[in-house]
Order: structure tokens, then C-alpha cells, then sequence
């Protein structure tokens, strides 16, 4: 392993953020937990564990292969993080604008009964399907040092993203086991969309600093 653990920190830290608020992964493991019971629940943590793993995998080896034959894609790539994470911080800025004025987020309809395998698959076609997993994968890999990587380093980058998933997705299954605990959280989800718009303005100047 040739990266030390400082240079992991903020692609987690970003993940955490980005796993964490309101999104169709978050919303289709509450969802299924209340609607279907913990086992269904803790099955979506899972899919959406494993695809957060393929999308750390797939990504870093292309994004890396690419710049072997054209390093500097990495002057293009930190751009276009910095373009993306400007354009999450505003997304999420204004969606915790309509949450506040709203005062409250809403579920999809829960559906028919699930267990763990209709959940799991459930997630990661979701997962899959989602299109703000490629814009944050990209502007992940901005943050990361794709090009001085080596295999262990990317296998730890992976692993780690594909624990902390489950892990945030885990405790939103145990902790919304209660319609008044999804009550509280969905009255507050406009916070959490505020502070990751903050949270992702601080990692777009700590790019910038970098240039």
C-alpha cells in the first residue's frame, strides 16, 4: 500500500455524506424496512453495499487505465469534480430549501410484501439504475489519487466504502423500526440536505487549493 490512511479520509468522508441524506438509496431501505419488516430492510443494506463496491471498482480501474495513456486527465478530472461537487452542493442546498418549507419529506409507496432477496435485489438495481452514482463517482475519484493507487490501495478504497454503505444503511433500518422515529427523520431530512451541501462546498475548496 503506497497512499497513507489521510489521503482515504475525505473520499470517505464524502461518501458517508453522500450515502447518508435523502436519496433513492436511502429512501428505498426505509421504505422497505417499514414497509416489509428489518429482514427486507437489512437485505437493501446489503445490495446497496455490494453496488457501492462494483461502482468503487469499476470506476477507479477505468479512471486509473485511462490516465496510464493520458495523465494529464487528472488536471481534466479535478475540474470536473469541482464542477461536480458545486453542482451537488447546489442540489442539495436547494432541496433542503423545499424540505424546510415543506417541513417534511415523503416516502414511495411501500409495494408488496419483501423479504431479504427482493430487497437486496431491489437496492442494488437501484443502485445500478442511479445516475447520481456515476457524478459521484467522478467526483470522488478527484479527491482520490487514482494515479499513485496500487492494487491494495484500491481494494482498501473499495472495502471501505462498501462497509461504511452498509453500515449507514444498517442503522437507518434499525433506527426507523418505528413509524414515529421515520416521522422525526423525515421532518428533519431537510438538515441533513443542508449539511451535506456545506459539507460538500468544503470539499470543493479543498480542491481548488490543490490547482
Amino acid at each position: 500500500m503506497t497512499l497513507s490512511l489521510a489521503e482515504f479520509l475525505p473520499v470517505w468522508g464524502f461518501l458517508a455524506a453522500n450515502i447518508a441524506t435523502p436519496g433513492p438509496n436511502v429512501l428505498t431501505t426505509i421504505t422497505l424496512a417499514m414497509g416489509s419488516g428489518r429482514r427486507a430492510g437489512m437485505g437493501s443494506a446489503c445490495g446497496v453495499g455490494l453496488g457501492i463496491a462494483l461502482w468503487c471498482l469499476g470506476m477507479t480501474l477505468g479512471v486509473s487505465a485511462a490516465l496510464r495513456y493520458a495523465p494529464l486527465l487528472q488536471q481534466a478530472l479535478t475540474w470536473a469534480a469541482m464542477a461536480l461537487l458545486g453542482w451537488f452542493a447546489l442540489r442539495y442546498f436547494q432541496a433542503a430549501w423545499r424540505g424546510w418549507r415543506s417541513r417534511a419529506m415523503r416516502l414511495p409507496a411501500t409495494g408488496e410484501a419483501a423479504g431479504f432477496a427482493t430487497g437486496f435485489r431491489r437496492a442494488l438495481s437501484v443502485n445500478a439504475l442511479n445516475p447520481k452514482a456515476l457524478t459521484s463517482w467522478l467526483a470522488i475519484l478527484g479527491l482520490f489519487p487514482v494515479a499513485r493507487a496500487t492494487g491494495e490501495d484500491v481494494a482498501l478504497l473499495c472495502a471501505g466504502a462498501s462497509l461504511l454503505s452498509f453500515s449507514i444503511h444498517a442503522a437507518y433500518v434499525l433506527a426507523f423500526s418505528t413509524p414515529a422515529a421515520l416521522r422525526a427523520y423525515l421532518r428533519a431530512g431537510w438538515v441533513l440536505q443542508a449539511l451535506a451541501g456545506l459539507l460538500f462546498t468544503g470539499f470543493l475548496f479543498r480542491l481548488a487549493q490543490n490547482l
